[in-house]
């Protein structure tokens, strides 16, 4: 069976032309079991039994170019079952990528560019961090959403610039997790005809065949979500695959669904169909057998040459860009400002404006002074940011009336029954997505639309559900993506709903995830500040903790320092007194009751200082000087939040006025006194700390 087919080129005349498609695939089978076999650690088996679905995905349709793998309108490869990350570094070895073969063979070790599971931004052509299943398609999801958004947006008649697929493989462990199912639902809501998933179906999971436990339809289950869909086909037919991907670019109005037929471990005489070929080495008796097996006498990591060069896609890859750039600069010269506007958001750069737009909404936040919930800030704070940049593409989790993510710049996203993106009255397409209660989809989708580019994504639930979402916050915060959580009824002064919805340990929570930023503000004022930094945040995702019940505006004598996360709100000074005797600290709707605490404590002359700190995790980046400045050594501490305390004893506290319980259901009012969140008790507390 010749690997030759319609779409190579006269190049293929070539002596490197003589490799067929079987030892292509068997190139990318030894180089799995090798790599897996030298490490004594990984998963052989889908490598092996997807190479064949790879060279009619990566030799015949993929377009990429090896030399550039960040070029905008390459086609997106998603491996969802990523614990098969041999593959993606076979594959892109071998076409030609910055991957040499001793990073194969330093596989799995401390800093190499091969890790257990592929990540974007350490091997390059790795288009997201894969591992935790179902996430991965849920990723692209996001990717061919952009996509279609973006070409709605800025493609012309005759100027397609925004033109490319999404593809996955993914598994069946993919399919078993429960975000596969809200991610599939919503591609074929929003009509993702651009996006192809290959689904690698050999019925063999880490415990053994997956029978007992997976009888799932799944041809019906994606028909019935609106999926088109491909197969059974035998997934180590290379022609048949080629074929059935050809279909599925065809498709007008559907995502596809390709179900591949394939062995795990394919080759190995005695690991093949297994669960023994799934997350182990195959030993190195084993892996003789399988080079016998497959008829490949090359010493390990030893790929011949005429298999290179069928591999090789670092020629057609750069013609495939030229051709690209080419059709790009006719319609720079039509349209030159699309064209600038395009550039600026595939770059992620914010308009050069956008300082001053910060500023202005902080600054009026400031002069109006308004007592509204902080989430109703967050909401006044957006119409100023999507107003201005059009890149933020927002939505919410069935929530939008009580997340406050939807504003008048933001018309709702809608697609007609052609599978086209329809634009309001005004031309415009939408930017508030209904994501339906679909929390964790929801945050993983926005993870792929951040990683395809052009957009920042923001998206809203309740806090207690971001339990829900917490995975996919933490692939973000690893793959350092600017993504931005709107969290809503924050605590228990969410009231009536009850401990099921109120937030106790979730503050804490999140902050203790690396690289996540997470912002608990006071007012309209702090709001806007923590949308400005964290659409400036170009390399860590955001939480933002808004509250239900209305926020008195603090006041304050100057705005800069709010960015800092933490900062002086009000010295004793303010309510007649002079050197402080204690900190209070506090963010959120409890700033308000540190204020009131410190003037019942100057009615017995004991001066504090209030340090609202609305950012732990901005507040903790600052020098130590700044930080010794905020909060000196020496004054006894107490910090005032409805949430866990533990969290709060780095800070050096004497005391925390906080909630180690599970909360009740009441009217908030009732709830703040039944659990101490009042002035008075603020007050003692301090008295309490200063008296010991």
């Amino acid at each position: 069976m010749s690997f030759l087919s319609a779409a190579t080129s006269s190049a293929d005349t070539s002596p490197e032309a003589s490799a067929d498609a079987v030892q292509m695939a068997n190139a990318i089978r030894a180089l799995a079991m090798d790599a897996v076999q030298q490490a004594n650690s990984g998963h052989p088996g889908a490598p092996m039994g997807m190479a064949d679905i790879s060279v009619a995905l990566w030799h015949r349709h993929l377009k990429h170019n090896p030399a550039d793998p960040q070029w905008f309108d390459r086609d997106r490869f998603v491996l969802s079952n990523g614990h098969g990350s041999m593959l993606v570094y076979a594959l892109l070895h071998l076409t030609g990528y910055d991957l040499p073969l001793e990073e194969l063979k330093n596989f799995r070790q401390l800093h190499s560019k091969t890790a257990g599971h592929p990540e974007v931004g350490i091997t390059p052509g790795v288009e997201t961090t894969t591992g935790p299943l179902g996430q991965g398609i849920t990723n692209a999801v996001g990717m061919a959403l952009a996509e279609k958004l973006l070409a709605t947006e800025f493609n012309r008649d005759g100027h397609a610039i925004v033109d490319h697929f999404t593809y996955v493989f993914l598994g069946d462990g993919c399919l078993m997790e429960g975000i596969s199912h809200e991610a599939c639902a919503l591609a074929a809501a929003w009509k993702l005809n651009k996006l192809v998933a290959v689904y690698d179906d050999n019925g063999i999971s880490i415990d053994g065949k997956v029978t007992p436990w997976f009888v799932d339809d799944t041809p019906a289950r994606f028909k019935a979500y609106g999926w088109n869909v491909i197969g059974p086909i035998d997934g180590h037919d290379v022609d048949v695959v080629d074929r059935a991907i050809a279909d599925a670019r065809r498709s007008a109005d559907k995502p596809t669904l390709i179900v591949a037929k394939t062995q795990i471990g394919k080759g190995s005489p005695n690991r093949a169909n297994t669960a023994k070929a799934h997350g182990e080495a195959l030993g190195l008796e084993e892996v003789k057998l399988t080079r016998e097996a497959l008829g490949w006498p090359h010493e390990p990591f030893v790929v011949p040459r005429p298999v290179y060069g069928a591999w090789d896609a670092r020629a057609k890859g750069r013609a495939a860009q030229a051709e690209w750039e080419g059709r790009f600069a006719t319609y720079k010269a039509a349209y030159p400002e699309l064209a600038t506007e395009f550039a600026r958001r595939m770059k992620g750069e914010l308009p050069r404006n956008f300082a001053q737009v910060a500023v202005d909404a902080a600054v009026g936040a400031h002069a109006k002074a308004e007592t509204v919930a902080s989430r109703k800030a967050s909401q006044l704070a957006l119409e100023a940011f999507t107003a201005a940049l059009p890149e933020l593409l927002g939505g919410s989790a069935d929530l939008t009336g009580s997340n406050l993510t939807n504003t008048k710049s933001t018309p709702p996203l809608r697609f007609d029954l052609a599978g086209n993106v329809q634009r309001d009255e005004n031309g415009r397409i939408g930017r508030h997505i209904n994501y339906g209660v679909r929390e964790f989809g929801m945050a993983a989708v926005m993870n792929g639309i951040a990683l395809h580019g052009g957009y920042i994504p923001y998206g809203g639930t309740f806090l207690t559900f971001s339990d829900y979402s917490r995975n996919a916050i933490r692939m973000a915060a690893l793959m350092k993506r600017r993504v931005i959580h709107v969290f809503t009824h924050d605590s228990i002064g969410l009231g009536e709903d009850g401990p099921t919805h109120q937030s106790i340990e979730h503050a804490a929570s999140l902050r203790l995830m690396p690289n996540l930023d997470v912002w608990r503000p006071c007012d309209t004022a702090e709001t806007a500040v923590a949308w400005a930094v964290a659409l400036q945040n170009e390399s860590r995702p955001t939480a933002l903790l808004l509250s239900r019940q209305n926020l008195p505006y603090a006041p304050k004598a100057g705005l800069e320092d709010i960015s800092k996360g933490g900062y002086v709100l009000a010295e004793p000074a303010e309510v007649g007194l002079q050197r402080a005797q204690a900190v209070i600290i506090a963010t959120g709707s409890e700033v308000q009751l540190a204020l009131k605490a410190q003037e019942l404590l100057a009615q017995d002359n004991i001066a504090v200082r209030v340090v609202s700190m609305p950012s732990t995790t901005t507040f903790d980046r600052q020098s130590v000087a700044y930080k010794q400045d905020v909060l000196p050594a020496g004054l006894p501490r107490i910090a005032v939040e409805m949430g866990v305390s533990d969290f709060w004893w780095k800070y050096g506290c004497a005391a925390v006025v906080g909630i180690d319980t599970y909360g009740e259901s009441a009217p908030a009012n009732v709830l703040f006194k039944h659990f101490g969140f009042t002035p008075e008790n603020v007050a003692d507390t301090v008295r309490a700390a200063l008296s010991r």
